[in-house]
């Protein structure tokens, strides 16, 4: 297999690298938004009567109480195992909570940047009942860290804490985030995450074979539409690569296009096959050190922009229904 070298390059890309004119005006669509801090009134309960103070926080929550229970703290259905494992996880992660108020004393930055997220997502999508509120917590750290619920966005805080954070980089935790993941372990991404569980919300990822070239481009449209969720936002932040490994993507984008060209890529279905060109990873194996994993989002991005550009009154919600194959075929992409 022909191997493709990146050249390293130190630009720090902090501006989105598509077309960002002509960005809609949404300050008047009205998207209530709130924020409700579910891990102070957690860590502030009475653990001499865990009971008691539950049934106060089912009062106030609702079915995230249970989520947070049984889904991310992942408890056990039975009162007993409940009362214990809540005391002692309040116990060993009281330290981890006083951290992440700390660092999040306020939330303010992070819900206007969702809020005017879901102004774009109603921009686009008017049909769509957007998420009202955002519930943040504290759990475990090898748990969720932000999923879209019943109740909104559940935004786990111990997942934002900073790349430098002592916890990420102890023996346990680095087999379970290698650097690459850790490194996005920052609060800028959180805006990030919250739209992209939107888009897999309303265009749910593609279940069964297909071939690698429909699957980056299917990876491809649901960074087109994130692009229009968050169009200030940094293309690094978005696509999850670092600046250089951006920039060598762009530097060299005719040299990975012709990387699977020459080595009759496009049609391949086998998982085993595909996977290092559509899955999270340090680098592309094939492509070089300085690469980023999952390059084949960028190549459907840079597809579907081409598309997009040749079919300019194709809406988003036209755009997540048309055939990734049938995209990839009109855009005749051919990168110089």
């Amino acid at each position: 297999m022909k191997k493709f070298g990146f050249a390293l390059c130190w630009l720090i890309l902090l501006v989105a690298c598509n077309n960002k004119k002509n960005i809609p005006d949404v300050s008047n669509i009205d998207v209530p938004f709130t924020t409700l801090r579910f891990e102070k009134d957690f860590f502030a309960i009475d653990t001499n009567h865990i009971e008691a103070s539950l049934n106060g926080l089912q009062k106030k929550y609702g079915s995230f109480l249970n989520d947070f229970l049984y889904n991310i703290l992942a408890l056990p259905p039975m009162p007993d195992s409940v009362v214990s494992n809540v005391k002692l996880f309040i116990h060993d992660y009281y330290p981890r909570y006083q951290a992440a108020e700390k660092k999040f004393a306020s939330f303010r930055e992070e819900e206007k940047a969702i809020k005017k997220g879901l102004q774009f997502v109603k921009y686009y999508f008017p049909q769509y009942k957007v998420p009202q509120q955002a519930i943040t917590f504290v759990g475990p750290l090898e748990g969720y860290g932000n999923v879209l619920t019943s109740s909104g966005f559940a935004i786990g805080l111990q997942l934002y804490m900073g790349k430098d954070f002592a916890d990420y980089h102890s023996e346990y935790l680095s087999n379970i985030y290698p650097s690459y993941q850790s490194r996005r372990f920052e609060a800028a991404y959180i805006p990030v995450n919250c739209m992209r569980n939107v888009i897999n919300d309303i265009y749910p990822p593609k279940s069964g074979s297909q071939t690698l070239i429909e699957q980056m481009v299917e990876e491809g449209k649901s960074m087109y539409v994130l692009d229009l969720f968050l169009p200030e936002t940094a293309d690094t932040l978005k696509t999850g690569y670092t600046a250089s490994q951006l920039q060598g993507c762009f530097d060299n984008e005719a040299g990975i296009w012709n990387f699977f060209l020459q080595n009759n890529m496009l049609y391949i279905t086998d998982p085993l096959q595909t996977r290092d060109y559509v899955n999270d990873g340090p680098k592309t194996e094939a492509l070089g050190p300085a690469s980023p994993g999952n390059i084949g989002l960028f190549v459907g991005w840079q597809i579907v922009k081409k598309w997009m550009g040749e079919h300019e009154k194709t809406t988003p919600e036209q755009l997540l229904q048309t055939p990734a194959k049938q995209i990839f075929e009109e855009a005749k992409y051919k990168p110089r």
